[in-house]
């Protein structure tokens, strides 16, 4: 790899077409990806940005089952609300391509073919799970279970999401059919498996020597470990219906592994590109002056990092990856995202909420960034970064600095006069920011990298306000003219800088101070703050005042609380599990017990313990004692007069010294909180038998 690369490639990660985008991919793969590839295009380097919807593999199926429709249906579906989600969001992909297209099953069929070709495969036929019921093999997540790393009992056949192991449907405890819930029996498949643990002392040498002092510790560490515990030999090929199909013999009713297509996925949508824009695919794969880095979330940190180079060592014609920067997860208000659970801010949904605010939450979520561990996203975070940063900061000094030019020259930007020593350090300042905040983009510290664009916006504030302009124009005319000029270049500097991060508010800045054309020479845009003497030069005619930021307000944040709400308490209702039935009691059982209703006339919590309560109910025959464990749930004030429902015929019982005569009835709501078993309605006297 040369230390100057004549192209890059970037990929970033093939968002699954069984959902939408939300704001977890965001943070994880597609806002780090998209500032990337802007910064190295305002570099002027010749960039490859490719991604597309990975639409194969068993949880599209199974989608595709429960509504009972095709799995290109599926696929259709939510690949057209991503790919919008993507465009509108400003992320600059080359190429969005998809995995059931032509090129790419072209692409992946001949990939495999040239690997079983030379060898490459080892076929076996092994005991796999198979469906009794729905009369086919279970493909990974076609299979639950118990993990047998972590006990996690809703564990994948292919991954457990708790621990993070990768695993074989097989290794699960108590496994059972995603499809029908039958207990899966094994039966004989043939299917072709990729060594991998003939690649352990390669990847020792790539990796954990060579790549050890420019990986990011959390995909270092992660790799490590896997290598350290050994690689074993990982299917190719999946009995399913829903993929591509394996081409060659002995491979009917079969197709590629997702994990095996899907990465292939990058280099289909490469060929697209370079098709359509008249170039040449194969130096952006197959050139070793080419720089390959794939963005990714930490739960595909093994695919792209061993399984995939394996796949592209064994091959023989392709690059490596230079790096592949993962991130961490982002949590929502301090609770792991979730699609199946609805528990997430979904992209389209946030365009609709907050139009012409793209570059709010590619802010935010920047900020937050779980670059080397998790991180949680907030909506009073979202607001507090909105309005007293962007808003407060970035946006003021823009608005104080055009509003002033054309207050006091008619929007023309001002002739300076001589520098004062404040000015000198103010430039020398404003020219250094490019170099810093390239250095943390190419080290893909990319919070670190905004951090230093809002620290240039806080020197234009500051600068300001210690010239106060708006001051000296009375005494001074010549000296507001050049501290205006000085301000007019941070604010150009600002138009420029801030593209990677904020595309749309650079946009509109730039449209602002009528610079669409702001640098016609042959200097890369990221340059010219370094290099140009004048980024705006004096008799150059600037727009009006647009505000870039509006604030946001505490109704719009209570809002996207609300909705929150509302899914955690759906969530609730419906993973709710009802308690197993119990044994089968007769009709003259029933007939035996006596409920009542009952009245509480009084209650106090016993002494020295934490549940029980002591109640004196009115049940209409007498007044009697019943203990009951509701103390952690109920103030003794808050129920007495409240009407219950009593077993009035349960013998008695002695609890701490104390004979209960009855049990009130209690169930709990969704929140795991007791409630009673309520006959408060009106007329319903104490002593009511209940039938």
């Amino acid at each position: 790899m040369s230390k100057n690369p004549q192209r890059f490639t970037i990929t970033a990660a093939l968002p699954y077409t069984n959902g939408p985008i939300h704001i977890g991919h965001l943070a994880g793969v597609y806002v780090p990806a998209d500032i990337y590839s802007r910064f190295l295009r305002m570099q002027g380097h010749d960039v490859a940005f490719v991604c597309g919807s990975d639409e194969h593999g068993v949880p599209i199926t199974i989608k595709a089952k429960k509504e009972g429709v095709s799995p290109q249906d599926v696929v259709d579906k939510y690949n057209g609300i991503i790919k919008k989600s993507f465009e509108e969001f400003g992320v600059s992909f080359d190429n969005y391509s998809r995995t059931s297209g032509k090129t790419h099953h072209d692409t992946a069929s001949a990939f495999f073919k040239k690997m079983y070709d030379d060898g490459k495969f080892i076929e076996e036929t092994t005991r796999q799970l198979y469906d009794e019921e729905a009369g086919q093999f279970l493909a990974d997540r076609f299979v639950t279970g118990t993990c047998p790393k972590c006990g996690n009992e809703e564990a994948y056949g292919d991954q457990c999401e708790s621990c993070g192991t990768s695993l074989n449907a097989t290794d699960l405890i108590n496994p059972k059919s995603a499809i029908t819930g039958a207990v899966p029996t094994l039966k004989n498949t043939k299917h072709w498996f990729l060594p991998l643990d003939q690649y352990e002392d390669w990847l020792k040498e790539w990796i954990l020597k060579g790549h050890k002092a420019d990986w990011k510790s959390n995909v270092y560490g992660q790799v490590k470990s896997w290598i350290d515990d050994g690689l074993r030999a990982r299917a190719v090929t999946r009995d399913l219906d829903w993929g591509i199909p394996v081409p060659v013999e002995g491979g009917e009713g079969k197709v590629l592994y997702v994990w095996f297509d899907a990465p292939i996925g990058y280099i289909s949508s490469t060929k697209e590109w370079a098709e359509r824009e008249g170039k040449d695919w194969e130096p952006y794969w197959k050139d070793e002056n080419t720089k390959l880095v794939h963005f990714i979330g930490k739960d595909n940190i093994v695919f792209h990092c061993i399984i995939f180079p394996v796949m592209l060592k064994a091959h023989g014609d392709y690059i490596l990856p230079e790096n592949v920067p993962a991130n961490e997860f982002l949590n929502l208000e301090g609770k792991k995202l979730s699609t199946s659970r609805n528990w997430a801010v979904w992209l389209h949904e946030y365009l609709e909420d907050f139009p012409d605010q793209q570059d709010v939450l590619r802010y935010v979520l920047t900020a937050n960034a779980p670059e080397t561990k998790d991180n949680d996203f907030t909506w009073k975070d979202f607001q507090a970064r909105n309005n007293n940063e962007l808003v407060a900061i970035f946006g003021n000094f823009i608005n104080r600095v055009i509003v002033l030019t054309n207050k006091y020259y008619n929007g023309i930007v001002p002739e300076p006069g001589e520098y004062s020593e404040v000015d000198e350090k103010t430039i020398a300042e404003l020219k250094a920011y490019p170099s810093v905040i390239a250095s943390s983009i190419e080290r893909y510290r990319f919070r670190e990298a905004q951090a230093e664009l809002m620290n240039l916006a806080r020197l234009g504030n500051k600068y300001l306000a210690d010239e106060e302009p708006w001051k000296l124009v009375k005494t001074d005319e010549e000296r507001t003219k050049t501290i205006m000029y000085v301000a007019l270049q941070i604010a150009s500097a600002l138009s420029i800088i801030s593209e990677p991060f904020l595309p749309f508010t650079s946009a509109k800045l730039k449209n602002m101070l009528n610079q669409s054309d702001i640098n016609s020479g042959q200097t890369p845009d990221w340059d010219i703050i370094g290099t140009k003497e004048a980024l705006i030069p004096a008799g150059h005619q600037i727009g009006k005042a647009e505000l870039l930021f509006s604030k946001i307000e505490d109704d719009q944040i209570q809002k996207q609380l609300d909705k929150l709400e509302a899914t955690k308490t759906a969530n609730e209702m419906e993973n709710k599990k009802a308690e197993p039935q119990k044994e089968t009691a007769t009709f003259e059982d029933f007939t035996k017990m006596d409920l009542r209703v009952g009245t509480i006339i009084e209650a106090e919590k016993m002494p020295k313990t934490k549940k029980l309560m002591v109640l004196k109910v009115d049940t209409g025959l007498d007044k009697r004692t019943v203990v009951s464990g509701i103390a952690e749930h109920f103030k003794a004030e808050d129920i007495i007069g409240k009407k219950v429902t009593v077993l009035v015929n349960l013998a008695p019982r002695k609890l701490r010294g104390v004979e209960s005569q009855g049990m009130i009835l209690m169930t709990e709501n969704t929140e795991g909180k007791l409630v009673f078993v309520n006959p408060d309605e009106e007329g319903v006297q104490s002593g009511t038998t209940i039938n």
